[in-house]
């Protein structure tokens, strides 16, 4: 099937990426409060962070430096940032990147977004991450998982 839609290719698809996601989070009705009222997100801020860290996990370019899992975890006692809230979460960036993206770095941005967003939920909520059970592990996993564990021995 034929996709007209460019792949990311840097630092401009980067922006218009993470400002689409987030104009769609602030109208959402699952996690608009969590960063509207819950975090009170400063954008001004936020945004210029997620253009470094997605520019950063894509390029190895971005000069991100943060800790994104002690800056979701100080929600935990404040409201539910559980399994749910993070499907949605990924559901939605999943959904903005294929409106807006298709090709290699895009699909790439997709795995590093689940991944990123398992290994947070685990971290914050202290429960195993589901990406260590092999039971757990779609096919694509596995073969990179395997791929993974050639190039390291």
């Amino acid at each position: 099937m034929f996709d007209d839609k460019p792949d990311i290719q840097g630092r401009t698809e980067i922006e218009t990426l993470v400002n689409a996601f987030y104009d769609r989070v602030r109208e959402d009705e699952v996690l608009g409060f969590i960063f509207n009222k819950v975090a009170q997100t400063n954008w001004e801020t936020h945004l210029p962070k997620m253009y470094a860290f997605w520019e950063t996990v894509l390029f190895r370019s971005g000069g991100y430096l943060g800790n994104p899992i002690a800056a979701h975890a100080k929600l935990v006692p404040q409201t539910a940032m559980g399994r749910a809230q993070f499907d949605h979460w990924l559901a939605l960036f999943r959904a903005t990147v294929d409106d807006l993206f298709a090709g290699e770095k895009a699909d790439h941005i997709k795995r590093c977004a689940e991944d990123m967003a398992n290994v947070i939920y685990s971290k914050i909520n202290a429960v195993p991450d589901p990406r260590f059970d092999p039971a757990n592990l779609t096919p694509e996993q596995r073969e990179r998982y395997a791929r993974y564990k050639q190039s390291v021995a």
